[in-house]
């Protein structure tokens, strides 16, 4: 219940911020539930970089979720595994930190934090080298999927810092 009223609260403040706010469950992240979408009037955005800056947006949350999705289907059956999975499933949720702290930014109407930036590359570069460190063969091919998902994710980090 309470969780309701934080949603409608956090979509209230980004509507008054001119914002436009929905909810977008990310399974692995209980904390990061909300996506909005800048002004506007972004001193950073030119007009012809709003379109793209945010669906780029709405991308990486959303590859972000399908990535932590798919890191959670590798067998940790075998301990060094199971170890690189434990540190790419920290990766991807320090990057959902950054993003949340973004995302609180421009529902009040700030600019994204720099640290925030670096947070998120930070996590997503540590997931990479994680799940880049699997050799157990047993797993290759949900490790694969994974190290896709996250490249994609990367992508589109790397589509926000370039649009937005």
């Amino acid at each position: 219940m309470r969780f309701s009223i934080l949603v409608a609260l956090f979509a209230a403040a980004g509507a008054l911020a001119g914002q436009l706010c929905s909810y977008v469950p990310v399974p692995m992240f209980e904390s990061l539930h909300i996506f909005c979408i800048a002004p506007f009037h972004s001193r950073r955005t030119s007009l012809a970089n709003i379109v793209p800056c945010n669906i780029n947006r709405f991308k990486i949350v959303t590859t972000l979720a399908s990535t932590g999705a798919a890191v959670g289907k590798i067998d940790t059956t075998n301990n060094d595994t199971a170890a690189a999975v434990t540190a790419a499933k920290a990766g991807l949720t320090s990057a959902g930190d950054g993003i949340k702290t973004i995302a609180l930014a421009l529902i009040t109407g700030g600019s994204p934090p720099a640290a925030a930036r670096d947070q998120v590359q930070t996590g997503l570069n540590n997931a990479q080298s994680a799940l880049s460190g699997i050799t157990d063969p047993t797993v290759s091919t949900a490790v694969a999927d994974a190290q896709s998902k996250l490249a994609a994710t990367i992508q589109d980090g790397q589509g926000v810092v370039a649009d937005c």
